[in-house]
Parts: C-alpha cells; structure tokens; sequence
C-alpha cells in the first residue's frame, strides 16, 4: 500500500526541516545516477558543507512528491534551512557568482568533516 500524497508532504517536509541542507537526487553522493545528480555533489562537495541526501530512484513516492512539494519539475533539488534553493543549474550559477557560499556562511550551515 503506497502512502498519500500529505504523507509523503508531511514526510519530506520532516526531511528538509531537520537538515541544514538537503539534496533530493538521483543516486547517492558516492554514486550519483546522473549527470546532473553528480553536478549537484561536486558544487556541495566543493563548498564543504555537511549535508543529507536523499536517492529518489529508492522511493518512487519521494520521487513524485518532491516535485509538487517545490513546484519544480526536476531532480535534483538543493533544501537550505528549509528553503528551496534550486536544481543543479541554479546551484551552478549560485556557485560561480559566489552566492551559494554565501548564502551557505550566512545561514551557518556546519562544514562537512574530515
């Protein structure tokens, strides 16, 4: 029996508000499953930041539901301190102008470690 489309509202909604940041994917950060996936990471990986992934290919309802919880249609999705901040595009041009950095260092988000 597959859950309701509240459940899986109330169940990313859990996600993105106990995690600093957040990045719906496809795949894991180890091994993305695609290209834009994989772009996604790399910029995160980049900036240092610690954060939660969620591999959408493993819960077709997260899959679904993400999209009409954002209102994007695509994967993956960047969640900072509960907001959406874009897919892998808008984080590129974030990064390159400097701004996901900052963005990041203003709402204190923790490092990664190691």
């Amino acid at each position: 029996m597959s859950e309701t489309e509240a459940e899986t509202k109330t169940r990313i909604a859990g996600v993105v508000g106990e995690n600093d940041v957040v990045l719906f994917m496809k795949g894991t950060p180890l091994f993305p499953q695609c290209g834009f996936s994989s772009k996604a990471v790399a910029i995160l990986d980049h900036c240092g930041v610690a954060y939660e992934s969620v591999d959408v290919l493993q819960d077709m309802e997260v899959r679904q539901g993400i999209k009409a919880y954002s209102e994007w249609p695509t994967i993956p999705q960047l969640y900072v301190k509960g907001e959406f901040l874009g897919g892998s595009d808008i984080m590129m041009e974030m990064f390159e102008a400097g701004e996901l950095q900052e963005t990041l260092d203003k709402q204190g988000v923790a490092k990664a470690e190691g």
